[in-house]
């Protein structure tokens, strides 16, 4: 594991400028590095209070970077080779998620109309659904179910309970993935595992139209009404606390991709250590969403649409 990034690099860290023309600083063992017009990494060496200078090689060489902090030490602008790179403000506030959006109606209207409509049919093959209860595999493994607070995106409370299952293969590997790392200190904390399909339909019918990538087409369904996909990150079993990934859960961000070069390198090696413990199970994590796996026998299963309640686990 990388050590922490010293605590006078951590508010240099982030965005910069604008969309066509974004400048990442990011720490890299022990010191920051710029990702500058898309395809250069430079690292940078500190030559003054908040001035570093290029390497001597590449389009930058002999120019520095210069950077402006507010009170809190948290850098505001990032002035590169004589040009003023605003900060992205991306990062969600602390305690909070990034993705938040106003519903186009009341959920509680949409919940209702949901829980009387039908899934799409299916023909073919499938086993039959058998959900097993992540924690009654292993209680070890923590829940942080977002959609039973109104801690996400919609902003108000959608499951009844906070709970997870998944179909008995996928849950079975993803037990063995919670096993194999805690030979290493660490555990897997769940956010969201089989999700009924009239929940999905709640979520495509409450977001606006410029934001539907976000969400499932009801009339496709989800890898989660199947009960092959989960969302989870990792926790220290010391602490029991989650440790800190490039973004938070269900951000809505460059941040949230897998392969995000950005942040520091303990929250990028968090991330690859996740991904390698799911992968090594069967598991393929969600390029857009480094939080999202979907087993690899998602296919052999039905759209779901039991409630939590009705689960014989």
């Amino acid at each position: 594991m990388p050590k922490a990034a010293p605590a006078s690099l951590q508010g240099l860290v982030g965005e910069y400028g604008p969309d066509y023309d974004i400048l990442y600083v990011y720490e890299r063992d022990g010191r920051l590095w710029a990702l500058i017009e898309w395809f250069f990494p430079y690292p940078l060496t500190e030559v003054g209070r908040d001035t570093f200078a290029f390497p001597a090689n590449g389009l930058y060489d002999g120019e520095r970077i210069v950077f402006a902090r507010d009170r809190a030490g948290r850098a505001t602008e990032a002035n590169a080779a004589g040009v003023r790179f605003p900060r992205r403000n991306i990062e969600p506030k602390a305690g909070t998620n990034q993705l938040r959006i106003t519903p186009l109606r009341p959920v509680a209207e949409l919940r209702a109309e949901a829980v009387a409509a039908t899934p799409p049919a299916e023909t073919g093959n499938f086993r039959e659904t058998d959900l097993a209860e992540l924690v009654k595999l292993d209680p070890t493994i923590k829940l942080e179910i977002r959609y039973a607070t109104s801690n996400n995106f919609l902003g108000t409370q959608i499951y009844d309970e906070p709970r997870a299952f998944m179909q008995r293969p996928a849950a079975e590997a993803l037990v063995r993935a919670h096993h194999a790392l805690k030979s290493l200190g660490y555990g897997l904390l769940i956010h969201d595992a089989y999700r009924p399909w009239y929940v999905t339909k709640i979520f495509w019918d409450a977001t606006p139209q410029a934001k539907k990538w976000l969400v499932a087409n009801p009339a496709e369904g989800s890898k989660h009404n199947r009960g092959s996909a989960v969302d989870l990150t990792l926790y220290d079993l010391k602490s029991g606390k989650p440790v800190e990934m490039v973004s938070t859960y269900d951000e809505s961000t460059e941040r949230a991709y897998a392969e995000y070069p950005g942040g520091a390198s303990r929250q990028r090696w968090y991330r690859e250590l996740l991904r390698q413990a799911m992968e090594a199970q069967g598991f393929v994590v969600n390029p857009q969403e480094w939080w999202h796996f979907d087993h690899e026998d998602w296919r052999s299963y039905r759209i779901g649409n039991l409630p939590f309640s009705k689960i014989k686990s």
